[in-house]
């Protein structure tokens, strides 16, 4: 049938396999496309799940479509605006934005659809418009995080180092000041404007690679899908907005990812760096990332990204763990600190320092950390005093920090690999 791309059948493409990666995948960029046309994050997110919902009842049955980003696109516009013509206020706000009004019913499997290549991605507009001057700065990330980054309110949390009422509290009262002073959620036509937003959109960029590269949820220590959204998204800042620091964490999220094929071992427990099989790093990636971290260093816009960009190209160079430049990257934590302080660079550069002099200077000065209220509740703050208690022969207070740092993991990869520590105390 001429103009209609067939469907596969269920033995061909399990559904809920399928569902399951496409709402891992692709959910952010459907709730960005719903925001850009609806302008509302309730309506958006309503509709991404009624979406969802009827993918449930209607694949099984016609099987799973070509294109599920596409079927899932047209469903959940159709939902919208069905809840639009049922309810004065949005009808209002369909009146505003000249919406073209569609069939209300969800079509078929195999109903002809761009592909998802042709789709409109809007996850980068919806960054920028989530930097909204209007939204209270502390609400910014949390929303980027949880909307674009598609992390659970938990996981957020744990980015954040915050309790999660607390960042629930926060994404709640965000949506209702998006809503009640209709903020739109894109990108602002003035390039100023644009570049003062950078900033923090590079940031959550970083948070939601970091949340792919070391998951906080679920049973993989890798969620490869928001590592490669997070590249991706900085590529393309980097060809947008040509800034030193676009570039250095394009650089750092690369040198940081070539890691990552030697990071698992064959159980999918975390492998430390001192430990890691480097012949396994990706040297593609390393390639890639190692002469843009040079040409950022080299910019006179260089910040905090180039810097740590600078460090992970020190690991990247060294062809083992012993022969790691520790000094110089003692020295990199240092000119990240002089441009504010925080309490995780404090943290990773204690630990540099443990190998640049002795574990007992290291452990000295994470122990100096240990009432800082955002490490307190960080798990691999107190993996790192384990390791260096461990090495010091303070096997008691070893044991105490592994069992602080199990009440605190959320990962199971992660909780394996410290109960793997814990039988060695005999516990």
């Amino acid at each position: 049938m001429s103009g209609v791309t067939p469907e596969a059948t269920p033995e061909e493409r399990p559904t809920d396999d399928v569902l399951s990666r496409v709402h891992r995948e692709e959910h952010s960029r459907l709730l960005a496309t719903l925001v850009r046309r609806f302008g509302d994050l309730d309506l958006a997110e309503d509709a991404a799940q009624e979406a969802m919902e009827a993918a449930l009842r209607t694949w099984p049955a016609q099987g799973v479509p070509r294109s599920p980003p596409a079927w899932l696109t047209t469903v959940a516009t159709r939902s919208a605006l069905d809840r639009v013509r049922r309810d004065a206020t949005y009808a209002r706000r369909l009146a505003e934005l000249h919406l073209q009004h569609g069939p209300a019913l969800a079509p078929p499997a195999d109903e002809g659809a761009p592909s998802g290549e042709d789709l409109p991605d809007d996850r980068l507009a919806m960054l920028m418009g989530c930097c909204h001057p209007g939204i209270a700065p502390a609400d910014r990330i949390a929303l980027m995080l949880r909307f674009v980054g598609s992390l659970s309110t938990a996981e957020v949390a744990q980015a954040l180092l915050l309790p999660t009422p607390t960042l629930q509290a926060r994404i709640t009262r965000a949506k209702k000041r998006i809503a009640a002073a209709r903020i739109p959620l894109a990108v602002p036509a003035d390039p100023g404007e644009r570049e003062r937003r950078l900033p923090l959109v590079l940031t959550a960029i970083s948070l939601i690679f970091t949340a792919g590269y070391s998951a906080t949820s679920g049973d993989s220590l890798l969620r490869r899908e928001l590592t490669a959204e997070a590249i991706r998204l900085a590529r393309i800042l980097h060809r947008l907005l040509p800034s030193a620091e676009a570039q250095g964490l394009l650089a750092l999220m690369l040198l940081t990812e070539a890691r990552s094929p030697a990071r698992e071992d064959a159980e999918g427990v975390p492998v430390p760096l001192e430990d890691q099989d480097r012949s396994r790093w990706d040297e593609e990636l390393i390639a890639e990332g190692l002469p843009l971290a040079q040409a950022a260093a080299a910019r006179s816009d260089a910040g905090r990204f180039t810097i740590q960009a600078a460090i992970a190209a020190v690991h990247a160079e060294s062809s083992r763990f012993e022969d790691t430049d520790w000094p110089q990257i003692v020295a990199l934590y240092d000119l990240l600190l002089a441009r504010g302080d925080d309490p995780v660079v404090r943290m990773n550069r204690a630990i540099a320092a443990g190998r640049a002099q002795t574990p007992a200077d290291g452990l000295a000065l994470l122990e100096q950390l240990a009432e800082e209220p955002g490490l307190r509740r960080h798990h691999p703050f107190h993996v790192a005093l384990a390791l260096f208690r461990e090495e010091l022969g303070r096997t008691e207070e070893a044991a105490a920090a592994w069992h602080r740092a199990l009440d605190l993991v959320g990962g199971t990869a992660e909780r394996r690999f410290i109960e793997r520590r814990l039988a060695r105390h005999g516990e």
